[in-house]
């Protein structure tokens, strides 16, 4: 498998205040990852820490096969990004804002031109393209943006909440590029707090407060068990997790955890060995959101 990200012990101090802390994470290529999590939970720090724009105070990187602090030139002409707040030039035109990022990534003027003509098409944008863009509405400025985050061809996608302002068909537009760039075998990050738009998307999601929480498989929120005990459950968290092979969780008398029904058998027996009393054990067919306050919720066992 090759990864199109490998963090290890990634962190981010801004003086005594701390962004991300031991976040660690594996993105496959070819794949596409929701970053989840309430406001201040680091994901735009996570953003830039990954596209080189900010400096990691510890941990290590590689992105897209270079390594972070060393080849970051190298990153960032590999990764394309959309900010939450687009940053285009309000006095230049749609086409000289183009333009003008293209030759960023060190593209011909012809080879720039013949990229962005089809974009600004796809996105009802070529007829404006010599209008001046502070004379644009909200969402006309986010898919201009778009087009500017994928005008050389990145191997590797950061979107900050691609949909956001954006009408019905517009969205539905962004939705459907995003699998084409996962069919293309790209890769995507998407920052978004819409969990239906990660539900829909992605293949994994990472729940992130100042660190990684835990990184599953969309599916995954569709079907959990849960363990009931006759006293507390975190004692027989490393116990679970062993066995099920994934993140539990306990709060209160009980365990939550994603796995396959075959595994039950051996997992109660172990609880049972292991001194726990049994109350029941039942499945969870939960929804997304579910997970993300069982997770992030504030006083939650994670």
């Amino acid at each position: 498998m090759t990864l199109a990200i490998a963090a290890r012990g990634l962190a981010k101090r801004f003086g005594a205040a701390v962004a991300v802390e031991d976040l660690s994470l594996e993105v496959p290529r070819g794949s596409a990852l929701a970053l989840l999590g309430p406001n201040g939970a680091g994901k735009t720090t996570t953003v830039r820490l990954l596209t080189a724009l900010l400096e990691p105070s510890g941990g290590q990187a590689e992105v897209c096969g270079h390594v972070l602090g060393r080849e970051d030139d190298a990153i960032r002409k590999k990764v394309g990004l959309l900010t939450e707040v687009p940053g285009l030039y309000p006095r230049l035109s749609a086409m000289e804002n183009l333009l003008f990022f293209a030759e960023l990534y060190d593209l011909r003027e012809r080879v720039a031109r013949a990229r962005i003509e089809p974009w600004l098409k796809r996105f009802d944008l070529w007829d404006r393209r010599d209008q001046p863009v502070g004379g644009f509405s909200t969402g006309m400025r986010q898919k201009l943006a778009l087009a500017r985050a994928l005008v050389h061809e990145p191997e590797l996608l950061f979107l900050d909440e691609p949909t956001s302002g954006l009408d019905p068909e517009s969205t539905r537009t962004v939705r459907d590029l995003i699998r084409e760039c996962v069919a293309q075998n790209r890769t995507v990050v998407l920052c978004t707090h819409h969990l239906d738009e990660a539900e829909r998307l992605c293949d994994r999601v990472a729940f992130l407060r100042g660190r990684v929480l835990a990184v599953e498989n969309v599916k995954h929120s569709e079907g959990r068990t849960a363990i009931t005990l006759t006293a507390d459950a975190a004692p027989f968290v490393p116990l679970v997790a062993r066995l099920a092979g994934v993140d539990v969780l306990a709060s209160g008398p009980v365990l939550s955890f994603a796995s396959d029904e075959a595994h039950h058998p051996a997992i109660v027996r172990a609880l049972v060995e292991a001194g726990a009393g049994i109350v029941y054990v039942r499945p969870e067919r939960g929804t997304l959101e579910a997970r993300y306050f069982e997770l992030l919720a504030p006083g939650s066992a994670s």
